[in-house]
């Protein structure tokens, strides 16, 4: 499937675009942020997205129960339970 360094340069490459997006995007927005904590990242939403479309999956809900979950702890600790 996909190599552990693939992962994290995916998400390296994410995570520097959504840094400077949400520079961008913060100085638009009108009102206040969410009251609620994220629990994962943009970025880690994002490279699972990434992922599971390089995959070859046909569901996202197969992908990510039975690749992310069972393959993918120790990427994604805190989200995957």
């Amino acid at each position: 499937m996909i190599i552990y360094s693939k992962v994290t340069e995916i998400f390296c490459l994410v995570d520097e675009f959504c840094t400077e997006y949400g520079d961008v995007v913060d100085r638009s927005l009108i009102g206040s942020k969410a009251k609620r904590p994220w629990v994962m990242s943009q970025s880690e939403i994002i490279t699972i997205a990434v992922i599971f479309l390089l995959s070859g999956f046909r569901t996202f809900k197969h992908f990510y129960l039975h690749y992310v979950k069972l393959h993918m702890k120790d990427d994604f600790p805190v989200t995957v339970s």
